[in-house]
């Protein structure tokens, strides 16, 4: 039976929590090796991504398209109550991604897609080793994204079960307009994920999850992030006007 979809914002957000959302992905994986023809977009929502997409239709219209939406920052989770819905649980795109790798194990054919030249790689080798996953390929971010073809195609020819886009603002876009050519059977944006899993950014400690600040306590300590805070101002004026779609 597939999750209960709401709408927040006028975006879709499914309510599942981790064990769900990985059930969910692994599932689809089974199905998309018995032939399940169309493959599957996984969308971790969070503030930033809305308030981009409020002046990126093309983008507005890939995230409603997500088969699986999920409350990955705990601002969307707020926008959700706000809204009268009850979600059992955020869904980090990070935590999402190692929880199916570690249950998938070596039959997870993986293929990795994002970051600076290098960290792809170096994330495979991570994930190779943490979660005995077998990675099908790994590639830089870096690639023009006018032109992806080269990029399009090499995954395709690896057939991954699952490819794990961390390509920044344009990974939902990239992933929606490409995803027959893609090849994969679950795919799932997640940001900075390959950074975190080849040790190139350090995870913030477990209570700043829990108490759901992780986003405030990184921007904090991290001059570079700092830019990013209108658009958070941007997404609360969003949830407290309650803004029709």
């Amino acid at each position: 039976m597939p999750p209960t979809r709401h709408q927040v914002l006028g975006y879709p957000l499914d309510a599942v929590d981790m064990d769900a959302a990985a059930d969910w992905v692994l599932r689809h994986v089974a199905a998309s090796r018995h032939g399940e023809p169309r493959p599957r977009l996984v969308v971790t929502l969070n503030p930033e991504i809305v308030v981009q997409a409020e002046g990126d239709p093309d983008l507005a219209a890939a995230l409603r398209a997500a088969d699986l939406s999920v409350a990955d920052g705990v601002g969307v989770a707020w926008a959700a109550r706000r809204a009268g819905v009850a979600l059992p649980g955020r869904v980090p795109g990070v935590d999402l991604a190692f929880e199916v790798m570690r249950r998938g194990g070596a039959d997870l054919r993986v293929y990795l897609l994002g970051a600076r030249p290098g960290v792809a790689e170096a994330a495979a080798a991570e994930a190779a080793r943490r979660y005995g996953v077998t990675v099908v390929g790994a590639q830089h971010g870096y690639f023009d994204s006018e032109a992806p073809e080269a990029v399009v195609a090499a995954v395709a020819a690896a057939r991954p079960d699952l490819l794990l886009a961390g390509l920044g603002e344009g990974q939902e876009l990239f992933l929606h307009r490409h995803r027959g050519a893609l090849g994969a059977g679950v795919m799932i944006g997640v940001g900075g994920t390959l950074d975190v899993l080849a040790g190139e950014v350090r995870r913030m400690p477990a209570w700043t999850s829990r108490l759901g600040i992780e986003w405030l306590f990184r921007v904090g300590l991290d001059r570079r992030r700092w830019g990013r805070l209108p658009r958070l101002f941007r997404f609360a004026g969003l949830v407290l006007r309650g803004l029709p779609r």
